[in-house]
């Protein structure tokens, strides 16, 4: 049933990128490149070139009492030279007191708050997870300003190009630092790092891991349109490219704007960023009433990612028919995983114990 639904959508494959298909793992190796600046050029823009140095300077470290004394907590302000000048953030970064190396979180979150409403932190810790997160306005302004924080820099006096980044490319990019400072931690297993985040922001964790290697995961939670959920099959109540590069046209580069009322012609779809990940794992949340992100779409996304992880011998998308939009249920078998549930869009504590059974399979 599920196999039959994606056939009728007629979907690009990255498989086919150059008009012959790929066949082994090696030879997907060789046209990734090519899938990754197929997405880079045509929707997010290229991400900001690499600083010429990064630094990190500990601002606060409470080792006494932080989740009743299970956790430390570290305040960071990371700062990379770029384009002649120094650009600072600040991070906080959480992680249990258990001598083992633990898993990692990077969380691009809405704000700053350490826990938060999407951050359940304590229960991060006592699952056994270390978290490092950072509010996404600390980096630059989600709106159409291009003269602040990193997007000041970046663009100077100069002017954005069709394909310069948007926003989206520059929280990705911020995310990277943090990946550099977890690399001189000890306590960090540097083999399980995941970089997560909500709506706007789940849409940035999939594009930072598809250009960063070092990140072991990915997690969208409710990313939709531009994000988790494929373009083509869109029905009343998604949200169509139309929309989204009118409301923020910002988040994306120039070129993409092409694509407007064009859903089902793009020569890409949002399951390429899935297949750029492999053969990492790529964690997929969903919500009952989200009917903004298409939780149909973000299956089928799931489902239509999996080509590229069975290249690797891997398992990508493990489900059963009568798993389709089946709340409550924890599709974490293979290498991709999707937890679809009740409820709004949010990122709720179940998307974050979806997210932990899924890395500790």
């Amino acid at each position: 049933m599920i196999q039959k639904m994606l056939e009728k959508l007629n979907i690009p494959s990255p498989l086919e990128i150059t008009g012959e298909r790929v066949k082994t793992q090696e030879e997907w190796e060789k046209v990734r490149p090519l899938v990754l600046e197929t997405m880079l050029r045509n929707e997010y823009g290229f991400l900001p070139e690499e600083p010429e140095k990064v630094t990190f300077d500990i601002k606060e470290f409470d080792d006494r009492r932080y989740c009743a004394g299970k956790a430390y907590l570290m305040k960071i302000e990371i700062t990379s030279e770029i384009c002649g000048e120094k650009f600072t953030f600040p991070v906080t970064y959480v992680y249990p007191k258990k001598g083992e190396k633990h898993k990692t979180v990077v969380h691009i979150n809405f704000r700053d708050n350490v826990p938060d409403e999407y951050m359940p932190t304590e229960e991060i810790i006592d699952n056994g997870f270390g978290c490092a997160s950072f509010c996404y306005k600390d980096v630059t302004s989600d709106d159409g300003d291009f003269t602040n924080g990193l997007a000041g820099i970046i663009y100077k006096e100069k002017e954005r190009t069709a394909h310069s980044c948007g926003k989206i490319a520059m929280w990705a990019w911020a995310a990277m630092r943090v990946m550099d400072f977890l690399q001189t931690r000890d306590e960090v297993d540097k083999d399980c790092i995941t970089v997560a985040g909500h709506s706007r922001l789940g849409k940035t964790a999939l594009l930072t891991a598809s250009v960063d290697e070092r990140f072991a995961c990915a997690h969208s939670n409710s990313a939709g349109c531009s994000g988790d959920a494929l373009n083509r099959g869109k029905s009343a109540g998604n949200e169509y490219i139309g929309h989204i590069v009118k409301v923020f046209p910002y988040w994306f580069c120039e070129k993409y704007k092409d694509y407007a009322e064009k859903d089902e012609e793009t020569p890409f779809d949002q399951h390429f960023m899935l297949s750029l990940i492999a053969p990492r794992k790529v964690h997929i949340a969903s919500a009952e009433k989200d009917l903004w992100a298409a939780p149909n779409l973000q299956f089928l996304s799931c489902v239509a990612a999996s080509e590229v992880f069975e290249l690797y011998g891997k398992k990508g998308f493990v489900y059963e028919d009568e798993d389709f939009l089946k709340t409550g249920k924890f599709l974490n078998d293979g290498y991709i995983g999707l937890c679809h549930r009740e409820g709004v869009h949010y990122f709720s504590r179940d998307d974050w114990h979806g997210l932990m059974d899924f890395l500790n399979k």
